[in-house]
């Protein structure tokens, strides 16, 4: 929201104007002259006291009307890991099937209090739950991949079978040998904000900024209808995802090529067909969508069914207006809707496709 104290307003100036690293994500700053919002780090020309407003979320800067700084780009860098969560992540790449321990984060003059609260914040679980997660996940590649599964308890550091059965049940609801499904869950950076991406063996099954409006509802409802549950990790196709939405946002590409696991009605999958085969830069409306599926009376289905997508951006459901231009709702945010759709439309310009083709 909007901070109108004006004691706490000053303080937040006087951070700006000091460019301290220390209240980076705290509190977001629109510059009225100009139109964007920064961080308090940001290296651009300061400006005067009376020409700008605070926000405590970017969310509230955009749906201000404030677009994103270019010079400290606060959507990522407010959301980023900083650099001590980097090097404990660092550590858990080098050793995966091992515990990095709080004293190992110490040798590393790296706070585990710290990486703790950040984890907390940011996942909703601690860093020692979260590599218990990601050494579940190595042990079921492995597992799947034939292992037995004593090879793959006592090389994944378990000091018992048991143990690893006892881990792996809570974890995913199933003993290491029963056959399972697990939803992959990963968290990566973009320009409007955090989003998460899940994934299955078969393909992406979630991708939501982190913010959504039911975000919870959606995942109990997509463990509930793949039997699975949701464990930190990544997989080919969660990678890819980061890799497609990252050029999608740098403005080279417009068509996506990620595999989609999208449990629901055959009707709601032909709702979500016919918005992907929607081309970028276009938009539609509910009518019109009905009316494309031979179903001109099930308009409102069709909302019902756009409002159902899990898979933002690569379903686009934010081409989806109103009939009279209007922009709808959104589960991200209006603000977000449309500065994706002015993106896309910026993508098409004829400037744009000659610096693509120049590029390549």
């Amino acid at each position: 929201m909007k901070i109108t104290d004006n004691a706490q307003c000053d303080t937040w100036y006087q951070a700006l104007l000091d460019r301290a690293a220390e209240y980076t994500g705290v509190f977001f700053v629109g510059v009225k002259t100009t139109g964007v919002f920064c961080l308090s780090i940001c290296r651009a020309r300061k400006p005067k006291r009376e020409n700008v407003e605070f926000f405590d979320s970017f969310k509230s800067a955009l749906d201000a009307g404030f677009r994103p700084c270019k010079v400290c780009r606060p959507t990522e860098n407010a959301c980023s890991a900083p650099d001590y969560i980097e090097h404990a992540l660092q550590l858990v790449r080098l050793t995966p099937k091992a515990r990095v321990s709080d004293s190992q984060l110490r040798e590393n003059n790296v706070s585990p209090e710290r990486v703790r609260r950040w984890f907390l914040q940011h996942h909703g679980m601690t860093f020692q739950a979260f590599q218990r997660m990601q050494r579940v996940n190595v042990a079921l590649q492995e597992l799947k991949a034939g292992r037995s599964a004593t090879d793959v308890a006592f090389d994944n550091g378990y000091e018992s079978l048991s143990g690893f059965g006892y881990t792996c049940k809570k974890l995913t609801g199933h003993s290491p040998v029963e056959h399972q499904q697990t939803i992959l869950i990963h968290r990566f950076t973009t320009p409007l904000g955090p989003m998460f991406v899940c994934a299955t063996e078969r393909g992406v099954c979630l991708l939501e900024f982190v913010d959504r409006r039911m975000l919870e509802t959606e995942f109990s409802d997509l463990q509930r209808l793949l039997r699975a549950r949701i464990i930190a990790g990544s997989n080919a196709h969660t990678r890819q995802a980061e890799r497609e939405i990252g050029e999608y946002f740098a403005g080279h590409r417009q068509a996506f090529t990620l595999a989609l696991d999208t449990p629901g009605s055959d009707f709601q999958r032909s709702v979500w067909q016919a918005l992907e085969r929607l081309p970028c830069g276009r938009t539609t409306h509910y009518q019109a969508l009905a009316e494309s599926l031979n179903k001109p009376t099930a308009a409102r289905a069709v909302a019902a069914a756009n409002g159902a997508n899990r898979i933002a951006i690569v379903i686009p459901c934010h081409r989806v207006i109103g009939k009279d231009g209007s922009m709808t709702g959104y589960g991200g945010g209006v603000a977000r809707k449309a500065w994706l759709l002015e993106h896309e439309k910026a993508l098409l310009t004829p400037q744009h496709e000659s610096l693509m083709c120049t590029s390549s």
